[in-house]
C-alpha cells in the first residue's frame, strides 16, 4: 500500500513538472522550487494571447534601458516602427523553446521594419552571449536584472511572467500579450495585424 502512495505521488510529481516546462518560468515559486529540486522553478503560465483593439489600448509605452553591448535604448527608438518585446532568461526552459521561433520571425519581419527586443531578467552577458549563439539570435536585449523595463510594462506583463511576449504598434502601444510559449503561427499573425494597420500620422 505504501509503495502504491508513493507510485502515485512519483506519478504526479513527473506530470507536474511536465506541464510547468511547457508552459511559463518563474524566478521565485515555492512549489516549483520543490518540484525541481531548487534549481530553475517552473510555472504553468495560462498561455493566453490577448489582443487590444485600436480604441482600447493604452498610452505609447515609454521605457529606457542599457543593452548588453551597453548601448542605451528607448522607445524613441522604434517610434513608427512595429515592435516586438520578449522577457527571457536562459535558464527559463519554455524561452528555450520558443527561441528558434523568434529568431526565425525576426529574419522574416525585420526587413519589413519590425523591431525586436529582448529583455532579460536575470543573466550577466556571457550567459545571454551563450544563449543568444546558441538559438541563432541576432537582434538585441536589454539586461533588465534591476527590473526597470519590466517596471515600465507592469501593467501588461505579470510579475515573474517568464516568457511573455508583447507587440507594441506602429504608435508604440501595446496591441497584443503573449503568456508563455509565444507560438510562431500566431505571433505571426498578431506582427502581420500591427503591420497592416496604418497608425498616427506624425507631423
Amino acid at each position: 500500500m505504501k509503495l502504491s502512495l508513493l507510485s502515485r505521488r512519483q506519478a504526479a510529481a513527473a506530470a507536474l513538472t511536465a506541464s510547468l516546462l511547457l508552459s511559463g518560468c518563474a524566478a521565485e515559486d515555492p512549489l516549483a522550487e520543490k518540484v525541481n529540486a531548487g534549481t530553475n522553478s517552473y510555472v504553468a503560465g495560462d498561455g493566453s494571447v490577448a489582443e487590444y483593439a485600436e480604441g482600447i489600448r493604452g498610452e505609447t509605452v515609454r521605457l529606457s534601458g542599457q543593452l548588453f553591448d551597453g548601448t542605451t535604448v528607448s522607445n524613441d527608438d522604434w517610434a513608427g516602427k512595429v515592435t516586438v518585446l520578449n522577457v527571457w532568461y536562459a535558464a527559463c526552459a519554455p524561452c528555450r523553446v520558443e527561441a528558434p521561433d523568434l529568431s526565425a520571425l525576426h529574419a522574416e519581419f525585420e526587413p519589413q521594419g519590425v523591431q525586436f527586443y529582448g529583455i532579460n531578467t536575470r543573466d550577466e552577458a556571457a550567459t545571454a552571449s551563450a544563449f543568444e549563439r546558441t538559438f541563432g539570435i541576432e537582434y538585441p536585449s536589454f539586461k533588465d536584472k534591476n527590473g526597470q523595463i519590466l517596471l515600465a510594462l507592469t501593467d501588461y506583463v505579470p510579475p515573474q511572467a517568464v516568457p511573455t511576449t508583447l507587440v507594441l504598434d506602429k504608435d508604440g502601444r501595446v496591441a497584443a500579450r503573449i503568456l508563455g510559449i509565444a507560438e510562431k503561427s500566431t505571433l505571426t499573425a498578431i506582427i502581420e495585424d500591427a503591420l497592416a494597420a496604418p497608425g498616427t500620422e506624425k507631423p
